[in-house]
This record gives structure tokens, C-alpha cells and sequence, in this order.
């Protein structure tokens, strides 16, 4: 009898043993988002929530950000192994510190276009991109879209363009006042706050800058050197479990959010949900990402880009564009097929 409730205890504790064992073998990624607790930020918290990531074999920490330029350098100065950044900000990165000894480099494409567009109020009388001549534009000087604005107005006959500069949560209310003719901004963050100052969408005129000839990629998970080097296995454990959480939340948009009220309680359901549904619509399952591919980058695009950005954002050199994506760590075709098919 004391020898079965020994028994017993000895199971219990080599169980445990085994337990503590599997997790020890977890590796231990920190990740930067590009920007708040928002909609979007489901992508990443879905697979941390269903246990995901944790099959794996990877503990995946996801942090909040301040925009993408602030994951590039986090991610570049060790602070953390991944992160999800605007690729032009990567390649200015890039570009601007050719020295620097870990640049970090892109292993996915999410938003296969960039999600930035020039946004008026019907009533200033802005229809198309030529009647932005003249006129002032707002954005934050880091804006994504106002430092790609001159790729826009190259490919649009766009000119005498005066900017004025101003914090983020100061945009939309600026437009809505009329202190600006028009705003950059990503079309699923703007829209939506300027309907939260009262104007209703069809009163908003939104020109996307993949509409109107700027085909630039956008958002991609980044990576450091240091862990490419030391576990590639983990970056592609982590693609895998990323590409199964994006199946579930293209899927169901509104029982993602859930995961997004868990770590920011007081966000708006409603409103966080239509924003990923937008972004869903708009740069993630975009005719572009179909004809292309989800997760994956072409190299002409890529390359066009590259030179685009180099001459936009005035970079000390030429972006590399075979320094800036390493696709070899991307889940098989057959994982990556998480865009619906019946959407037109």
C-alpha cells in the first residue's frame, strides 16, 4: 500500500518532470507590433491565445509599438527578435545605416499593399489625385503615407503640395476642422477615426495609393540577424503557427478581436472589428496578394520599390532590395493558402 501511493507520487512527479521538460524547450521570441492594441493586432495575439505558437515550440511575447520605424531599430538593436514594420521604413533603415552590424530583414509579407492613401472631405471638392495641386496636406512627418507622397505625386501629375506636421491623434481633427485640405494616413486607421469625429464615410473621399499607380509593398514581419543565425528553425515554426492563427481570423474578424480586448479592455469592439475587416479587404486579401501569393513578394515589384524609395526618402544610399527579404524561411504553398477563394 505504501509502495502504490509511492508509485504513485513517483508518476506524478516524472509526468511533471516531462512537462516542465517540453516547456523548457520552448524558445522564447519577444515581438514588436507597429502600433497599438487595434484591430489588426489579432493576427498576432489569435495564435498566442489558441496555443499556436506554443505547439510550435516557440513562447512568443507580443508588445505594443509606436510605429514602424520604432520596431525596425528595436528589432535592430537586439531589444527584440521580431516585430511587423512598414517595408519602406525597413529599407530606409537599411539604406540610411549601411554600416549598422544587425539589420534586420523581412521573412513575410502581410499587407501586400501599403495600406496608405490621401483621404478629403467631399466637400473640399477633392475628387482625384491632379486636384490635390495646391493644396495643404497633414500628416505626422513619420507618416508612412507622407513620406511615400512623392511616389504618389510622380505618378500623378501631382505638384505645390504645402505640408503641415502634427501629432497622430491631431490628423483626422485637423481635416474635420478644414486646417487641412487632405491627410496621408493608412486608409483602415484615418477612415475610421475621422467617421469617430462625426463624418459619415460617404462624405470622405479615400484615393489608396495602390488604386491610383503606386504599387508598394506594405507591413512585413521583420526578423534580426542574431536569431537567423542562431535558430532559423524558430522563425519558421513561428511563419507556420502565424499563417494558421491568419486562417482564423480572416475567418472570423469579430471573435478575434476578443483577443485584442484582452490585452487593451477598453477598446471598441465594434469599431477595432470593422478596422481589421478593412484591413483584411484592403491589404491582406487584395487582388495583388491573390495574383501574388500571401506572405510572399516578387522581385521586379520588390526591386521598383526599392529604387522608389530611395529616391523618395532621399536615403544616404540605394536600397539593396536581395538585402532587405529572405523568403527561404516561408511555410509551404499548401500553409500559406489562407486567402479566401471567392473573394472578388
Amino acid at each position: 500500500m505504501i509502495y502504490g501511493r509511492f508509485f504513485k507520487s513517483g508518476t506524478a512527479i516524472a509526468v511533471t518532470l516531462v512537462a516542465c521538460s517540453s516547456w523548457a524547450q520552448l524558445t522564447p521570441i519577444k515581438f514588436q507590433l507597429d502600433w497599438r492594441f487595434e484591430g489588426p493586432a489579432a493576427m498576432f495575439l489569435v495564435p498566442v491565445a489558441k496555443g499556436y505558437f506554443k505547439e510550435a515550440k516557440v513562447d512568443v511575447t507580443v508588445d505594443a509599438g509606436n510605429g514602424s520605424g520604432g520596431a525596425v531599430t528595436r528589432v535592430a538593436s537586439g531589444s527584440y527578435d521580431m516585430g511587423f514594420a512598414d517595408l519602406a521604413a525597413l529599407m530606409e533603415f537599411h539604406a540610411n545605416n549601411p554600416d549598422a552590424p544587425n539589420k534586420p530583414v523581412a521573412v513575410m509579407m502581410v499587407y501586400n499593399n501599403t495600406p496608405a492613401s490621401v483621404m478629403a472631405l467631399k466637400k473640399s471638392g477633392i475628387k482625384k489625385p491632379t486636384d490635390l495641386s495646391g493644396k495643404k496636406l497633414g500628416a505626422p512627418v513619420f507618416d508612412a503615407g507622407r513620406r511615400a507622397f512623392p511616389i504618389f505625386a510622380k505618378a500623378n501629375n501631382v505638384d505645390n503640395v504645402a505640408w503641415t506636421a502634427m501629432d497622430p491623434p491631431l490628423r483626422e481633427t485637423m481635416l474635420v476642422r478644414g486646417d487641412v485640405d487632405a491627410i496621408t494616413g493608412f486608409t483602415f486607421t484615418s477612415l475610421l477615426n475621422i467617421e469617430a469625429r462625426g463624418v459619415k464615410a460617404d462624405d470622405v473621399v479615400v484615393l489608396p495609393y495602390a488604386d491610383f499607380g503606386v504599387k508598394l509593398y506594405g507591413n512585413a514581419i521583420i526578423v534580426s540577424p542574431k536569431l537567423i543565425k542562431e535558430n532559423p528553425a524558430a522563425i519558421k515554426a513561428f511563419l507556420l503557427a502565424f499563417s494558421k492563427g491568419m486562417k482564423d481570423v480572416i475567418a472570423n474578424p469579430a471573435a478575434s478581436i476578443e483577443t485584442v480586448k484582452v490585452r487593451d479592455g477598453i477598446i471598441n469592439t465594434a469599431l477595432e472589428t470593422r478596422r481589421l475587416q478593412l484591413a483584411i479587404d484592403t491589404v491582406i486579401n487584395s487582388a495583388d496578394a491573390r495574383a501574388e501569393g500571401f506572405g510572399q513578394v516578387k522581385g521586379p515589384r520588390l526591386s521598383l520599390m526599392a529604387s522608389q524609395v530611395s529616391d523618395a526618402f532621399s536615403t544616404k544610399t540605394r536600397v539593396k532590395a536581395d538585402e532587405i527579404w529572405n523568403g527561404s524561411f516561408l511555410p509551404s504553398a499548401k500553409d500559406l493558402d489562407v486567402l479566401p477563394k471567392s473573394k472578388k
